[in-house]
């Protein structure tokens, strides 16, 4: 059985209308002047004004800062620190919305307490200092932020994503409304979702892999697989957003145990090269890296399979069934199959092989990755 260093530090609350106890929750990490991380689609949801209600309630003033994007860069990050550090005295830090919003007001927390810049706290436990105490609001089912250490935040100028971690930086307490996520577009429910699906299948096999990590793993996949459909055709079904957040959830604290693969490594390049949409880049990539690591992790996909209850069909692998789930989940969700599609021309392919090499999350890949087998990942996927 392999070594692991398992420490919990979050307090989670689950259930429909749990926002409403943010202002309590709140008081107890215990902060009273609070800045709130968010994006303006958020608040044009209305959870923020809802979450300002709970704050006010309890005597919490807050002041929002709200000026952040899908992949957030150093310069939203400093932006951040720059309102917080205007404003003075703030005692706790609250994340609400995706992963963006999460992922920005960790990168604030940082700075804010332990100064510098993003590029200073990239890798694990670099900052030296105490971090405020921060509360994680999900509005997605997908990155499972709220329950990692680590903050994905690009480089303004060459937009390669840097994971900064640190225990310190953790949300305190993280809430989890399933009423928040169903004001999600369609687009955006698919997309988190591949995401969260891609989270639990790459965390379940990484080289860091570990009974913990394995145990949230494998039912953040029984709970995503068996309700994703359901999400994206019942938009307004709470108990399969329920379960779906949750999902997502066990998904990040399996990352945050175990780390990612190869799926991530090829993805990133497409997003920081071409724009493409995170959960969309993942997506398309993960069938392809599946079949590539089945060489050497062909009997943990089994266990997946057996898993999510799949039926077994004559003449076909474990991890054919596999990939034939993860491509009718990626069809329900209407996203795309082959890189030709999103308009990528076949001679970038070796630049994004070579940019893969160099992202971290293809060090925990279980079968070996270099240039030449991602360019060879890439060229099936094309």
């Amino acid at each position: 059985m392999p070594s692991f260093d398992f420490q919990p530090t979050t307090r989670v609350v689950f259930g429909e209308n749990a926002l409403e106890r943010l202002g309590e929750l709140t008081r107890s990490l215990p902060a009273k002047r609070v800045l709130l991380v968010t994006d303006p689609g958020i608040i044009r949801a209305g959870h923020v004004t809802r979450a300002l209600g709970s704050l006010e309630a309890a005597g919490v003033e807050a002041q929002v800062f709200h000026d952040v994007v899908e992949n957030p860069t150093t310069r939203h990050v400093e932006a951040g620190r720059e309102f917080a550090q205007d404003l003075g005295g703030i005692d706790g830090i609250i994340g609400l919305g995706g992963g963006s919003a999460m992922d920005c007001a960790k990168g604030i927390n940082f700075l804010l307490t332990n100064g510098g810049r993003m590029e200073d706290y990239w890798g694990s436990g670099k900052a030296v200092k105490p971090m405020l105490p921060s509360i994680g609001v999900p509005t997605t089912a997908g990155t499972g932020s709220e329950g990692q250490s680590y903050a994905l935040i690009s480089q303004e100028e060459t937009h390669r994503k840097m994971a900064c971690g640190d225990i310190k930086a953790r949300f305190r307490i993280v809430i989890l409304d399933p009423l928040l996520t169903q004001s999600v577009p369609d687009e955006v429910a698919a997309v988190t979702g591949i995401d969260a699906i891609s989270h639990a299948l790459e965390s379940f096999v990484s080289t860091r892999r570990n009974t913990v990590s394995q145990m949230f793993a494998r039912e953040a996949w029984h709970l995503l697989e068996a309700n994703f459909e359901t999400i994206l055709e019942e938009r307004q079904n709470t108990t399969a957003w329920g379960q779906m957040l949750l999902g997502a959830h066990l998904a990040g604290l399996a990352i945050e145990n175990a780390m990612l693969g190869a799926a991530h490594a090829c993805a990133n390049p497409l997003t920081a090269n071409y724009g493409v949409t995170h959960g969309v880049a993942v997506g398309l990539m993960l069938p392809h890296v599946i079949r590539f690591n089945s060489a050497a992790v062909g009997g943990l996909y089994a266990e997946l399979v057996r898993a999510a209850g799949l039926n077994d069909t004559e003449g076909e692998s474990d991890v054919d069934m596999l990939i034939y789930r993860v491509n009718r989940l990626k069809a329900a969700a209407r996203l795309p199959e082959r890189l030709q599609t999103l308009n990528i021309p076949r001679a970038d392919l070796p630049r994004l092989a070579r940019e893969a090499a160099e992202q971290w999350t293809g060090r925990f890949n279980p079968r070996e990755v270099s240039v030449g087998e991602l360019l060879g990942i890439y060229e099936e996927a094309y």
